[in-house]
This record gives C-alpha cells, sequence and structure tokens, in this order.
C-alpha cells in the first residue's frame, strides 16, 4: 500500500537529501484518508498535482513489479532544494523524470535536469516530463514531455 521512493545517491555529492519519499500506491485509498474523495476537487484541488504524482510514480512503480523487476526508481533532492521528481536508474544509465500535471509543459518545467551534470561515473538518458499534453511534444533541448498514458 505505501511505497518509499529512496533518494539516488550513487556517485553524487554529499549535499544529497537522504530521507525516502512516500508515495501511496493505492490513490482511491489515498484520497479517502485525506477526505480527498469528490473527483473535481481530485482534478483541480490544491492537492491535484500531489495526487497526480503519486498515480505517475505508482504506475510506474507496477510496470516494474509486474515485469518481474526489482523497481530501479529513485528521487533528486539536495540541500538547496532542487528536485528530479522520479529517477529510473537501469544498466548504469539514468532516466531523469519531471511530472506536472500541466496540459501545457514549459522549458521552466525542464529547469531541474541541469543537476544531472553532477552525477558522475553513469550515463544519462535525454530527461523527460510526464504530463497531461496530448501527444508527445518538445518543451526545451533534449527534453520531451509524454502524456501520462503513456506511462
Amino acid at each position: 500500500l505505501v511505497y518509499l521512493l529512496p533518494p539516488f545517491s550513487v556517485n553524487v555529492e554529499k549535499r544529497v537529501v537522504k530521507t525516502p519519499n512516500l508515495y501511496f500506491v493505492d490513490t482511491g485509498l489515498a484520497s479517502y484518508l485525506t477526505r480527498w474523495t469528490d473527483s473535481e476537487v481530485l482534478r483541480s484541488g490544491a492537492m491535484s498535482g500531489a495526487f497526480f504524482e503519486t498515480y505517475i510514480v505508482g504506475e510506474v512503480l507496477k510496470s516494474f513489479c509486474n515485469a518481474g523487476i526489482e523497481p530501479p526508481l529513485y528521487f533528486y533532492r539536495d540541500k538547496d532544494k532542487i528536485e528530479i521528481d522520479l529517477i529510473i536508474f537501469l544498466n548504469n544509465t539514468v532516466y531523469p523524470v519531471e511530472i506536472k500535471k500541466t496540459a501545457t509543459p514549459k522549458a521552466d518545467d525542464a529547469k531541474n535536469f541541469f543537476i544531472t551534470g553532477r552525477i558522475k561515473n553513469v550515463e544519462i538518458a535525454p530527461p523527460c516530463i510526464v504530463c497531461n499534453c496530448g501527444k508527445p511534444v518538445s518543451v526545451a533541448k533534449g527534453v520531451m514531455a509524454i502524456p501520462a498514458e503513456y506511462v
């Protein structure tokens, strides 16, 4: 029911936060426990972005588990509060993923991807933003936004 997403700390400086992020894999249970049970409030309320992020992380987690693969999932946050929502670390490659509820992603949504330059001795894949856009779209140089339904 609960998944602790560990921080990414492989070959990164010591400024990285070491506390895991907690996600409810069942967003229905999460909405019940927080008493955000109306679908319209979940769609447009103050917590809608957090619920969307929880949903995406849960779906990625389930995809790995259903394939019989130990989920290679992490997040990045440092002491300066620079954060990347999801890092998939597979075959010595870092896949940075930002999760935004928006249907119109902007270059500013990709601003934290610069931090991957501090990760040493691994390959860095082109970053992406998972959002509510209708089709894949280029957001910034080397950054694609992909629809949540692709996850």
